[in-house]
């Protein structure tokens, strides 16, 4: 694990990465560095590590969905359609006002739990269970972010299949019709989904980085950054999409209620579609998750990067 790994300033001091993974200059990326027990302890550190955190993966998150929509738009029809039934290209776009407003302060909430979390792991597990740290504060976070995901992922689903108009129609008549559980139809399969999701793509992310690291002998550069997070989502992607096709069935049907649950949407895929049908969707859905793991991953490390080097500046100042 590369968590002692520390960069040199000009003044040949050492200075300790934010997220003990992002370096400038390494001279030797196996030597470990002693950090500062106070400035770990310090609620200043703290809340500054978590500023970072949240203005980084709330811009990352923003960023992808953005440019990226009408892919998932186009999974999430087909995902949804049956016995041969045409999919629609108009209206690509669908829902995705009402989905960024869901989306940042869900990314923010994310990254406000995954980082820290994953700090605290790394410093009292074994180095040789650094995947461990991962997989949990990945899942951790998910956890924690689903309760604004979940409904924001309600609302633009069933305006990608154009059951509303609009997110501020969507939401009062879903509520008006289901109540406000409707908000959060799905919510199990959205977990059984997206925990399993998020441990291992940042845990494959995090993984990469640090073999590819220790290897090259030398921080990583944006591109680099960028290709290991298209990786870790398009493998993630592909093992998760099942869960995706019975997260996206469940969270579209509204108050007709076809499927009792999990269990029963699965049952019922497999004896009247075939096990096909659980990877429908699966090449916009890879497509969609491995440039969008690129383009994340890369804002992602840059905004930290920046937002570290800025903190740097104001404590070498004071």
């Amino acid at each position: 694990m590369d968590r002692g790994i520390a960069s040199s300033s000009r003044d040949g001091s050492q200075i300790a990465s934010p997220d003990g993974l992002a370096f400038k200059n390494i001279n030797n990326p196996i030597k470990k560095q002693t950090i500062c027990v106070k400035q770990d302890d310090d609620p200043c550190h703290f809340l500054r590590l978590l500023y970072e955190c949240l203005v980084a993966g709330g811009l990352a998150g923003l960023v992808v969905e953005a440019a990226l929509y009408p892919i998932d738009t186009i999974k999430t029809r087909v995902q949804v359609a049956r016995d041969g039934g045409k999919i629609i290209w108009k209206g690509l776009y669908s829902g995705l006002g009402g989905n960024l407003a869901g989306v940042l302060p869900a990314s923010a909430l994310f990254f406000g739990v995954y980082e820290p979390t994953k700090q605290k792991l790394l410093k009292v597990l074994p180095e040789k269970f650094s995947a461990v740290a991962h997989l949990a504060a990945g899942a951790l976070g998910g956890a924690v972010s689903s309760i604004v995901r979940v409904p924001t992922e309600v609302v633009k689903q069933r305006m990608q299949t154009g059951q509303f108009a609009s997110a501020p129609d969507a939401v009062r008549l879903i509520i008006a019709k289901e109540g406000f559980g409707g908000m959060y139809a799905g919510f199990g399969s959205f977990l059984l989904r997206d925990l399993p999701f998020d441990a291992l793509q940042f845990c494959v992310y995090e993984q990469l980085r640090i073999g590819y690291k220790l290897a090259a002998r030398r921080d990583l550069n944006d591109p680099e950054n960028a290709m290991l997070g298209a990786v870790a989502g398009a493998v993630t992607g592909v093992l998760t999409t099942p869960l995706d096709v019975i997260k996206t069935r469940l969270m579209v049907q509204g108050a007709g209620n076809q499927y009792k649950g999990v269990s029963d949407c699965l049952k019922t895929i497999l004896r009247e579609e075939g096990s096909s049908a659980l990877w429908k969707g699966m090449g916009p859905r890879v497509l969609w998750i491995g440039i969008g793991g690129s383009i994340f991953f890369g804002v992602l490390e840059k905004t930290k990067q920046i937002l570290s080097d800025q903190s740097s500046q104001k404590i070498h100042k004071a």
